[in-house]
């Protein structure tokens, strides 16, 4: 199946952004029709991180396969400002327009005359990358914040309560990042590692314990 020269691309951190809303912005802002997706939940400020998904975007962008990239923000892109500057000189370069439903001033600077529209964007793409930076740093803080770690490395809120469910075992954590350092996906993953309850019933480990798996190492990486 050929791929759409029109391509949206989703991107939650959190199991509690929904990428339903994104989607429904971004389609309804920009009429699209004839399009492909790609989603991908994975951080988009630390570098430990892999980006399979994102990684595959720029590939398809540098082989002209994606004229038009539309986010529901520039943060799902990137939350560091040198890197969306970065991203966005990198599809410049390839033909590749970017489209944002949260900063739709993006194509307001076709209107200006060279050479003042390449120095307001620039401008204000600094601005808007250093508020999604700046918030990400500020929610990572507020997360550390909010846990602390005992001398058994049990991770308890402030309160001294112990957080969460019961952890996986050392092994369980160690397969889940050996294949997402090799680019598996949340959803690949969680069909190729299996666990074991107290009964010793064998299933598939959650997509949601994946995920919270490769958040929490990245963080502790920090």
């Amino acid at each position: 199946m050929e791929i759409s020269k029109k391509h949206i691309h989703i991107r939650t951190s959190t199991k509690e952004q929904t990428p339903e809303l994104q989607l429904r912005d971004i389609l309804s802002t920009f009429q699209l029709v004839d399009y492909t997706i790609t989603e991908e939940k994975q951080s988009a400020f630390n570098d430990k991180c892999k980006r399979p998904v994102f990684e595959s975007i720029k590939k398809l962008i540098s082989k002209n396969k994606i004229n038009e990239l539309y986010v529901w923000d520039l943060d799902r892109i990137y939350r560091d400002r040198v890197k969306i500057k970065e991203f966005l000189l990198f599809c410049k370069m390839y033909k590749t327009t970017v489209f944002s439903f949260n900063q739709d001033w993006l194509q307001d600077f076709k209107k200006f005359p060279p050479p003042f529209d390449e120095v307001v964007y620039n401008l204000m793409v600094d601005v808007i990358a250093w508020q999604g930076e700046a918030e990400s740093i500020k929610k990572s803080n507020r997360v550390k914040l909010s846990i602390v770690k005992s001398d058994t490395d049990v991770t308890k809120s402030y309160k001294g309560n112990k957080w969460g469910r019961k952890g996986l075992s050392k092994q369980t954590t160690n397969k889940i990042m050996e294949l997402n350092a090799a680019g598996k996906s949340i959803r690949e993953i969680s069909r190729l590692v299996k666990i074991y309850d107290k009964n010793n019933n064998e299933r598939f480990v959650s997509k949601s314990a994946v995920h919270k798996t490769i958040q929490f190492f990245c963080m502790k990486k920090t």
